[in-house]
């Protein structure tokens, strides 16, 4: 049995103590001491019953923190030796702060602490309070009285209605039949090449169209959301002041970048853009929220947040948080701080984060799990796992698995589904679609990537990948292993020829800035229009055994510095001192050519790529413009490509740069390369899917790829599985870039 099965065995298994009745739940058997919380009980009671008696004076807690104390309590008192459970009544609960666990709040491995969900029902643990007292104030918008309820001081930026985050009152108006590529305003001004660099731009001033000018009583309320210069990422940044005669607007910090003409953004925060169902304005001021609701709310609730994390966990052991709904707070839903063998599973988490606000963060810790859960609406990103010893590699042994990913990045545009750094950490069985970039990002070293689909990722960003990493301290992320993935429809968006389109320049796996040690094995990569595979400068990297399918401009991708590259050269210190902070450590002597010093990577000819095997991979694409491989600044004596079976539908293979006297028309290019010594093996034939047309790349017996030793790969492991520890199943996938499709609106 697995660790997560086991952990959560041991905890539903054991003997009931003596302080609790031994009550059953119908889905888990439920021993040890067994406490109640439910909306309708009371912190004066016992906790020992999962409703209110009939004399109504005794049943279930009214809240979390008054179940933890009971258990503090027990546990000081030598009464937990079994074990405990909490279980917790559906309905909202409105936690009144922050759920705070510290090492007291501790199981063992043979009697863990669990908090979870009574039998099939679903609690809701919001962190904020719900809105009562609506009235009419004009037209559809109504106004509340919150500085009465609770949230005098409280200047909250999110606000839930009936389960779904609201949109914050703004210029232009979300478009929900176009979500991507709809709603923008765009910089005016003439179009700036984007890696031309300009003298005197600042990062605060926005030069507006004339059509976008707008009168705003408060415009130090607003806020802008931008995507400035490079299409990167975003920033939200508030109004400093606003020149109308000059159509400029000053903010009162700085973006990651100048904002530059065709830049797009949208402002928002402001009363006077309450215009649309669904949208929302709180004069902080006053204490008044004025809201537009999408739905008549009878029999829905409104709530907001009046905290940044709903559960926060710090130098906990054995304990396990299950089958909630977590949503509404500004932060982090769930932080685990050096915790070891906790479990976060077969939640749903959603509707939480601002741009620094995640679903799950585990921070440190050992073997700390985060499975099964579903996680969508998330303001940065899904998950994060860090934890381990890069020095030594000592691996922490924190994992993702069986997560369903969704609809993360809302408000930072760099969030992913995972974002897994440290030693010796996995995400594994996830499915994710439907962000902003990534899915997965990843920097440390010995990391597992294994068993993920990912798809419809990197929807509003460009130069970007399913999976993407970087080496620009020369050690990440060497030792990790990318093995059977499906990885497919990776989008991007972006500018070309000044239009806003997508698909835009996106890789499949993007090793990227000096990206060294990768194992890339196994997967399969479909329709990525930049390329399937992209090495950036990148040295020891192995690629074998993948399926790469339909590139629309290339399908393995090479671009190589050389020593006067001026990345190459601003980054050198940070990798001589990555490098030299593990070259005597003994851990690190198995890591592939570590016995290359970055001062010492230059070759006679001026480049540095070296050392990547290309082999035993299968690729088949159908586009007679796309080419096999395209390679820039590559020593070509420095690599190996071999055992590889090409299918181009009897078409020519292109294979890029080749050296210059070896120039040849292009219908020859195959010959030419294979006249190098590359490919001497490889074989140009139908690998004989079982059914492309369906995504199904499974191979026929007598497929010739078996000849080259092509190594079947497990697709029926791929993606998330059946499991007590999941939140939901089947998975009902939510609808997204691949049902509505991303129209251009510039």
């Amino acid at each position: 049995m697995n660790w997560p099965l086991r952990l959560l065995a041991i905890g539903l298994a054991l003997c009931a103590g003596a302080c609790a009745p031994r009550l059953r739940d119908e889905t888990t058997p439920v021993k040890g001491t067994v406490l109640y919380v439910a909306t309708d009980g009371s912190d004066a009671w016992s906790g020992a019953l999962p409703e209110p008696n009939r004399a109504k004076s005794d049943g279930p807690f009214a809240t979390l923190e008054r179940a933890r104390d009971a258990l503090r309590k027990l546990k000081a008192n030598g009464a937990l030796k079994d074990g405990a459970t909490v279980l917790v009544r559906g309905g909202l609960h409105c936690l009144p702060q922050t759920l705070k666990l510290g090492k007291e709040d501790s199981g063992t491995a043979d009697a863990p602490i669990v908090y979870r969900a009574y039998r099939k029902e679903r609690p809701i643990l919001a962190g904020g309070r719900e809105i009562k007292g609506f009235t009419l104030h004009k037209g559809e918008i109504l106004k509340a009285d919150v500085a009465a309820q609770g949230f005098r001081g409280i200047s909250f930026r999110q606000l839930i209605f009936d389960g779904e985050r609201q949109h914050l009152a703004r210029h232009p108006n979300f478009d929900p039949k176009n979500p991507y590529g709809g709603g923008w305003a765009y910089a005016d001004g003439k179009p700036v090449p984007m890696y031309a660099e300009v003298p005197g731009e600042d990062r605060r001033t926005l030069h507006y169209k004339a059509a976008d000018a707008r009168s705003w009583s408060r415009s130090e309320e607003g806020e802008v959301f931008v995507f400035p210069r490079y299409n990167w990422w975003n920033n939200i940044v508030r109004i400093a002041s606003i020149d109308p005669e000059k159509r400029l607007i000053k903010l009162a910090g700085d973006c990651s970048y100048p904002i530059r003409p065709t830049d797009r953004y949208y402002v928002r925060g402001l009363f006077e853009e309450l215009d649309a169902p669904g949208e929302w304005y709180l004069d902080a001021q006053a204490g008044t929220l004025y809201f537009w609701p999408p739905a008549p709310l009878e029999g829905k609730a409104v709530y907001a947040p009046t905290m940044r994390t709903v559960v926060e966990m710090n130098g906990v052991e054995h304990v396990t948080l299950q089958g909630f709904t977590i949503e509404c707070c500004e932060g982090n839903a769930v932080v685990l701080k050096g915790c070891s063998d906790c479990l976060v599973a077969a939640n749903t988490i959603r509707n939480v984060g601002d741009y620094n606000g995640s679903g799950v963060v585990v921070d440190g810790g050992l073997r700390n799990g985060v499975v099964g859960n579903d996680i969508y609406e998330i303001g940065r990103d899904a998950i994060a796992l860090s934890g381990g010893d890069r020095i030594t590699l000592t691996p922490a042994g924190n994992y993702a698995d069986n997560n369903y990913l969704h609809h993360f990045g809302v408000y930072y545009k760099q969030g992913v589904g995972v974002a897994v750094g440290g030693c010796g950490n996995r995400a594994s069985h996830n499915l994710i679609h439907d962000g902003p970039r990534f899915g997965i990002l990843f920097s440390g070293n010995n990391l597992v990537i294994e068993y993920n689909h990912i798809r419809h990722v990197n929807l509003e960003t460009a130069d970007t990948g399913a999976v993407y990493t970087g080496g620009r301290d020369w050690i990440s992320s060497r030792g990790t292993v990318i093995r059977h993935n499906f990885f497919h429809d990776i989008l991007g968006y972006g500018q070309e020829k000044g239009k806003w389109v997508s698909p835009h320049y996106a890789w499949g796996v993007y090793l990227d800035d000096n990206t060294g040690g990768v194992d890339v094995v196994g997967n399969v990569v479909a329709r990525c229009v930049r390329g399937l595979v992209h090495l950036h400068n990148g040295r020891d990297n192995l690629i074998e055994n993948n399926v790469l399918i339909d590139g629309t401009l290339q399908q393995f991708e090479c671009n190589g510095w050389n020593e006067k590259h001026s990345y190459w050269t601003s980054h050198l210190p940070s990798m001589v001192k990555g490098y030299e902070s593990v070259a005597n450590q003994p851990a690190w002597k198995a890591m592939r050519h570590m016995d290359i010093h970055p001062k010492d990577a230059v070759l006679p000819n001026g480049m540095i790529m070296a050392n990547n095997v290309f082999r035993r991979n299968i690729l088949c694409y159908r586009d007679p413009k796309a080419a096999l491989f395209a390679l820039r600044t590559v020593p070509y004596e420095k690599h190996q490509s071999d055992y590889n079976l090409v299918w181009h539908f009897g078409q020519p293979i292109r294979v890029g740069q080749l050296p210059k006297e070896k120039k040849v028309e292009p219908a020859d290019e195959w010959a030419a390369w294979q006249a190098l010594g590359f490919d001497q093996h490889s074989l140009v034939a139908d690998p004989l899917f079982v059914d492309a047309a369906k995504d199904d790349y499974r191979l026929h017996p007598e497929s010739p790829a078996f000849k080259l030793g092509f190594q079947p790969i497990p697709f029926d492991k791929i993606g998330p599985y059946r499991s007590p520890l999941r939140a939901s199943w089947p998975i009902v996938e939510a609808e997204g870039a691949r049902e509505k499709p991303l129209v251009s609106e510039h």
